[in-house]
């Protein structure tokens, strides 16, 4: 099994681990991390590349809500589905090796808190690569 197989592996894991808790028991630091690994893999690259699709795709209202000090707008599956498209959609997918549905889900679910950690003063900071 080669490295790149481990690390695939490693994060469906994760992935499962996150998915089987709810919100409230998420540890903080473990989506942001996560999903900067897994958009690394992808033609987005990270999440600063995540975000500008959704801005250019209309839900700049969302991501500016999910960078500021106040309550994050919600973001459903279809919206990210309509604004990423079908590649890069399943190019997540493939990355975390789980099917899109359940990844447009986490990322609905889960995308505006992130984003939130990850900006404390408006300003995204990504995690750094490993």
């Amino acid at each position: 099994m080669s490295l790149f197989d481990q690390l695939g592996g490693s994060l469906k894991d994760a992935v499962n681990q996150l998915l089987g808790q709810n919100a409230g028991n998420l540890e903080k630091n473990a989506l942001p991390d996560l999903l900067s690994q897994v958009l690394g893999k992808t033609d987005l690259g990270n999440v600063t590349g995540l975000l500008a699709k959704l801005q250019e795709s209309g839900l700049g209202g969302q991501v500016a809500s999910w960078l500021g000090n106040g309550s994050n707008l919600p973001v459903s599956a279809e919206q990210i589905r309509d604004a990423l498209g079908n590649p890069l959609v399943q190019q997540l997918a493939n990355a975390i090796g789980l099917p899109t549905d359940k990844i447009l889900a986490m990322l609905s679910e889960h995308l505006p808190d992130a984003v939130d950690r990850m900006s404390p003063n408006g300003t995204l900071i990504e995690p750094a690569r490993h």
